[in-house]
């Protein structure tokens, strides 16, 4: 993965989205060879000279400040993931401690362990599933039957059938919500090999996989709703929170999923979980 091209290809994707009305500036009509806001105009409106952005758009940004990157934030209307991103890929990589594989503190296991009615995963900073309680087998199946090497969120929303089949109508949403994650945590963890490895695999094995990452989403996981369709007990609506855990190489969250007090699902939940209901 060429760090510059990530630079070069988030700035252009962001300035494609912009047309001149969009940020108030009159378009004289003629053919346009480029999607969205030209170079001249985005530099404008951020205040810096076409050079100074051309640079930056090339990747050269080893010298620029802070200040402009927010005013090239700015002028491309970035939400606040997109900008803390901005800031992160424009920086040298720093050196981060490499991501230890398949160990959870003990301390985690007993907390996955007492939550009896709340489906729990412990993610890693690739994606990779390194924990999870017996209510999370019976929702989303069951992890360790799958190989090490594909035991990763990534691999079960882009090349499991019955992945797809769970979420149905909303794959693509959880899709594009997964990358957006994984563009925030490759800002996050850059000079992680192994986070970059894994995502140059994911575009070489899955199209969609490949088509998502191109559209440059960036967005921190946050509460989200899933609709499940689930063989045993059907329609499953989950709440989902994902807990950052303290800094550790083989643990970066700790994701739950709650139905809300009362509601059929919580009723499936109870089921699953071998309660009465």
């Amino acid at each position: 993965m060429d760090e510059r091209a990530e630079l070069r290809e988030f700035l252009k994707s962001r300035r494609a989205r912009l047309r001149p009305e969009d940020v108030g500036m009159h378009d004289y009509g003629g053919v346009r060879r480029v999607a969205g806001l030209r170079r001249e105009e985005l530099a404008r409106l951020a205040g810096v000279s076409v050079a100074h952005y051309t640079r930056l758009e090339q990747g050269k940004a080893d010298s620029v400040s802070n200040e402009i990157l927010d005013a090239v934030g700015a002028a491309l209307r970035l939400d606040g993931d997109e900008l803390a991103y901005l800031h992160r890929i424009a920086r040298r990589p720093t050196p981060c401690a490499a991501a230890a594989s398949g160990m959870v503190p003990q301390s985690v296991e007993y907390l996955l362990r007492s939550f009896v009615m709340t489906p729990a995963l412990v993610v890693g900073r690739h994606t990779q599933i390194v924990g999870w309680n017996r209510l999370a087998v019976e929702v989303f199946g069951d992890f360790s039957a799958l190989p090490e090497s594909r035991r990763t969120l990534s691999h079960l929303l882009f090349t499991e059938g019955y992945f797809r089949e769970l979420y149905r109508g909303g794959w693509e949403g959880a899709a594009r919500e997964h990358v957006g994650h994984l563009r925030v945590l490759l800002g996050r963890y850059r000079g992680d090999a192994g986070l970059v490895a894994h995502i140059d695999h994911m575009r070489e094995l899955s199209a969609e996989f490949a088509r998502l990452w191109a559209e440059q989403p960036v967005a921190r996981v946050r509460s989200r709703v899933y609709v499940l369709h689930h063989p045993v007990v059907g329609e499953l609506t989950l709440h989902g929170e994902l807990v950052k855990l303290p800094e550790e190489p083989s643990c970066y969250g700790l994701d739950l999923f709650a139905a809300e007090p009362g509601s059929v699902s919580e009723e499936a939940l109870r089921k699953l979980a071998g309660w009465p209901v």
